[in-house]
């Protein structure tokens, strides 16, 4: 393999380390202030809710103006600028113990992490070698689904031994680390930063190529929207809340696992191959997380729903990016996780809805058949597409 052909770049691990980094600071807190709002703050569970919700509401808000923003002003300034932004506003949660100050402060961050998740994404994509895009935006996924198992584990473990203004110091510097990674990483030239225009139209929020998989990915997110928001609740009701931390773990387990292979399929056989199977295990893990009575049973639902769902989403990030003219991959990103997020966003609300009155197990069950209309969408996405040559784009298969 040529040096060209390398996905494990210098920019590349750096661009990985900062993603990182930033989304183990966001699951934590995921976890995280609920308790300090109801520990310290002697608020209420909804209150505590409320600061995840409006942090996500104001990402979903933010995510179709990213887009051009990163084209106007260029990937590595918004990197930056919304990196510093981000890093900064992680310490005032030390002097801020005032709830509605607390919420706009979470709205204010959720500004700058769509910005900044969005512009991480497309520089990723711009960074890998086109014909291993598939690949190295699996490995480059990895870090939010890795996040993902980290940082509840490490939360919820860390709260346990030190303070609150301990605990917030350490991730507003951890993040801070982020940003001095980030001042090292070289973007590739797009020739085009500086020249958009921003005209409020849909081609200034949405990208077109990216819109049908983006529809694929919200039917995914809204069914996986049960598990990152009931887990802990659901594992309670069945005595075994004390193993549900390591649920993430056996899902980081088996995605890692995968990914070398279901990457190098991708590019070289097609996404078909790798999607198709992968919604499929996704619906199994959500109906044996229905039917888990057992610590087993509840780690082995993890294992392979993290196969599944670990699967499914990098590929079809890939898809919206590969769909998309070269230049626009900000757009292509930013389209496909505004769809991704509102997916999450308004599977945790219907779900909600349904909980006390059908129970965990239906809401699972119901989950896990509700997803395998995602085979039918992701068909549909797929006719009459023409993968675009043009713009540093190459067809899915090798």
């Amino acid at each position: 393999m040529s040096k060209s052909d390398s996905i494990w770049t210098k920019d590349f691990i750096m661009v990985v380390l900062v993603n990182l980094f930033v989304f183990v600071f966001f699951y934590t807190f995921l976890a995280v202030l609920p308790i300090y709002m109801i520990q310290e703050l002697g608020g209420s569970e909804s209150q505590g809710g409320l600061l995840i919700s409006l942090f996500l509401l104001s990402a979903i808000i933010t995510r179709p103006f990213s887009g051009a923003i990163i084209e106007r002003f260029g990937k590595k300034r918004m990197t930056i600028v919304s990196l510093a932004l981000f890093a900064l506003s992680s310490y005032l949660y030390l002097p801020i113990h005032n709830f509605y100050l607390l919420l706009g402060l979470r709205f204010f961050q959720g500004i700058w992490f769509s910005i900044l998740t969005t512009v991480t994404g497309a520089i990723a994509a711009d960074i890998i070698p086109a014909k291993r895009r598939g690949e190295g935006l699996g490995y480059f996924a990895m870090s939010m689904n890795l996040a993902m198992a980290i940082g509840p584990f490490l939360g919820l473990s860390l709260v346990k031994v030190i303070s609150f203004p301990v605990f917030f110091t350490i991730f507003a510097v951890f993040v801070s680390l982020g940003l001095l990674i980030a001042f090292m990483i070289r973007v590739p030239d797009q020739n085009n930063s500086g020249t958009t225009v921003f005209r409020f139209s849909f081609s200034d929020m949405f990208e077109k190529g990216a819109l049908k998989i983006a529809i694929v990915g919200l039917s995914i997110s809204f069914c996986y929207s049960s598990v990152t928001s009931y887990l802990s609740v659901y594992a309670k009701t069945i005595h075994l809340l004390d193993v549900s931390g390591y649920f993430f773990v056996c899902f980081a387990v088996t995605m890692m696992a995968a990914r070398p292979f279901t990457g190098k399929l991708f590019d070289r056989v097609g996404p078909g191959i790798v999607i198709y199977p992968s919604i499929i295990v996704f619906s199994a893990g959500l109906c044996m997380l229905a039917m888990t009575n057992s610590a087993l049973m509840l780690l082995l639902s993890g294992a392979v729903i993290g196969l599944g769902y670990g699967s499914i989403v990098p590929c079809m990030q890939t898809l919206a990016i590969q769909n998309s003219p070269g230049h626009r991959s900000g757009f292509a990103t930013a389209t496909f996780f505004t769809f991704f997020d509102s997916g999450i966003a308004g599977g945790s609300y219907v779900f909600g809805l349904f909980v006390a009155s059908a129970g965990f197990h239906s809401i699972y069950l119901a989950a896990g058949l509700f997803v395998l209309i995602a085979l039918l969408l992701y068909g549909w996405s797929q006719k009459k597409r023409t993968p675009l040559e043009a713009d540093g784009n190459v067809s899915i298969a090798d």
